[in-house]
């Protein structure tokens, strides 16, 4: 998706300034958040990854919400996605007559050991790479509409197949519930000057990871 949340390369956005005394959270209401996201990762019943809706987020609401704002906004996205829950029923702070209840209680300790847990996403499948280490390659030049993991800023650019990663499951597939659909990821270093121009110094690089299906020979 070419949308605002894919900031590489772009200017205008002003310097960043660290805040070196940042705690977690800046308001309780952000810990609640976190809380209601991880106990629904638990109930295993949500079918929408966190980073679409977020993508799809509008950019002027994007660049003026804060970090938890967006994640309430994918919370809520996620579980109607999944049929858990009506934009009625959240704008009304009620339960529809007669819609459906859902069990989605969780332990304490499952929400929380669901915040820790990291799916698997590493298979070990007998599919043959379709490139090699030193191989010369070109990321697609590529628009989707949907979730990418693929840099609007690497696109149409050339690099070197530096290491094979293994076999994973293609998250553009997986966040939007429509399979796995598993591919070798690649290690693919990107001179600076491929990238940004002859402004960028000679001898910096970039070393992206990317699937296969994101990748052709050059």
């Amino acid at each position: 998706m070419n949308g605002i949340h894919d900031l590489g390369g772009m200017h205008g956005m002003g310097p960043i300034v660290p805040d070196t005394l940042e705690k977690g959270y800046h308001a309780p209401w952000e810990a609640r958040v976190h809380a209601m996201s991880s106990a629904m990762g638990a109930t295993g019943k949500l079918r929408l990854g966190l980073r679409p809706p977020i993508e799809a987020i509008p950019p002027a609401d994007y660049l003026r919400m804060s970090y938890y704002e967006k994640w309430l906004t994918a919370l809520i996205e996620r579980m109607v996605a999944s049929n858990l829950v009506t934009r009625d029923e959240i704008e009304n702070g009620r339960p529809d007559k007669g819609g459906a209840s859902p069990s989605l209680a969780v332990s304490a300790q499952d929400a929380v050991a669901g915040l820790f847990r990291i799916p698997p996403v590493r298979r070990d499948l007998p599919i043959e790479p379709r490139f090699k280490v030193g191989q010369s390659v070109r990321a697609l030049n590529i628009n989707p509409v949907t979730h990418t993991r693929l840099p609007r800023y690497a696109r149409g650019k050339s690099g070197t197949i530096d290491r094979g990663q293994g076999i994973f499951v293609f998250m553009e597939s997986s966040a939007l519930g429509l399979g796995e659909k598993p591919q070798h990821v690649y290690s693919v270093r990107f001179s600076a000057r491929e990238l940004w121009g002859k402004q960028a110094a000679p001898q910096d690089a970039v070393y992206l990871d990317l699937y296969e299906d994101y990748l052709e020979p050059a």
